[in-house]
């Protein structure tokens, strides 16, 4: 694709496109590495890796590509293990794991991974890019990337998010729109009132911010991209577009959910995790999510309800399982990596020139 940008250029890819760093299992080694072979950026969702893990994984992509990568993580916010809250999550719990057939592990002695014995993997092993979600970075953290030649991107979801993020550092933001798959990135003020769509996002923030932005949300082919390009991003992040590739991990019966879903079937909801994303409606979501004042936060939430989402993906039960997707399903399609990057990028390139013969005809 012809569309060099600032940032292609920096990270030394060829096409700009983002895969989406989606924690939990659908990005494997194999996904990344598919990825950055094909010209664009793999991104690994570290967020649950205990660091060995980690170590591995960032090993087996760089045994797989010589290519740049991306590692994202979350970061680490203050929370509540609120007794009451917690008794409260495993009755609402317990009718789901009997029907599932385990027991109730009781309440786990930690609830997230140390990020920053993540964070000391990702110097150790000189990532590439590191990317990040809710929040932001501590100068000395940034600083110290830098100094190991490591691209830092942050994630944004409204214009004083973005420029926050640029005071702080980053070399790069993601816009998250509100139609964007999986866990909210907002970190100020208060997730309702930041549901701002990815077109009027978008050139907000461009606008905004002197360095480069990169779109994300409902962007699944060509047009997505060049819709992009055009509101002056210079790459896009897609996430629920290589959900249902061939080199995905995600579960079969997740990726059968994002083909036969559509655009109205999705929602947010904090009752998997404990923190609002958005997800394929299922019973889960609708039944625990009638009772989400009463659940725990993240990453509390998300530690209590992992044994009833193993054992929904052992069963195949897609009915518990959270099943992170945006809002493009109707144009998610089985196919490799490499595939839908080319499709992409040539349905990018046909849609610019297609709008500039339009705007030629107009004008004549």
């Amino acid at each position: 694709m012809t569309s060099e940008t600032r940032l292609t250029k920096s990270l030394g890819i060829q096409c700009p496109i983002v895969q989406g760093p989606m924690a939990g299992g659908p990005t494997t080694p194999r996904l990344v590495a598919a990825v950055s072979n094909a010209g664009a950026l793999g991104s690994l969702g570290a967020a649950y890796l205990p660091p060995h893990i980690l170590r591995e994984q960032i090993a087996e992509i760089r045994r797989l590509t010589e290519g740049p990568f991306n590692v994202n993580l979350f970061l680490p916010r203050p929370f509540e293990a609120d007794p009451v809250r917690i008794r409260r999550a495993g009755e609402l719990l317990d009718p789901y794991r009997q029907e599932l057939g385990i027991e109730d592990s009781g309440t786990p002695s930690s609830f997230e991974e140390d990020f920053y014995d993540q964070f000391e993997v990702i110097i150790e092993e000189h990532v590439p890019v590191f990317s990040f979600t809710f929040g932001t970075l501590a100068r000395e953290l940034t600083d110290r990337l830098r100094e190991n030649g490591t691209h830092v991107v942050g994630t944004a979801t409204t214009v004083e998010e973005g420029t926050r993020l640029e005071r702080d550092g980053v070399d790069a933001v993601v816009a998250q729109g509100a139609e964007a798959g999986g866990h909210r990135g907002t970190f100020l003020g208060d997730v309702q009132d930041s549901l701002i769509g990815t077109m009027a996002l978008v050139p907000q923030m461009v606008d905004a911010l002197s360095i480069p932005v990169i779109a994300a949300g409902g962007i699944m082919d060509g047009r997505g991209l060049a819709a992009a390009l055009t509101l002056g991003a210079e790459a896009v992040q897609m996430g629920t577009a290589f959900l249902t590739c061939e080199e995905s991990g995600a579960h079969h019966a997740f990726k059968n959910a994002v083909l036969e879903s559509t655009e109205d079937q999705t929602a947010i909801t904090r009752a998997f995790s404990g923190r609002a994303a958005r997800g394929i409606e299922n019973r889960f979501l609708v039944e625990v999510g009638a009772h989400e004042q009463e659940i725990p936060p993240f990453p509390v939430q998300n530690a209590l309800t992992r044994d009833v989402r193993a054992a929904a993906q052992e069963q195949n039960r897609p009915e518990f399982m959270s099943l992170w997707s945006g809002q493009g399903l109707r144009l998610a399609r089985s196919n490799t990596a490499a595939e839908l990057i080319r499709s992409a990028t040539t349905g990018a390139e046909a849609a610019l020139a297609g709008a500039a013969g339009k705007t030629r005809s107009v004008a004549e």
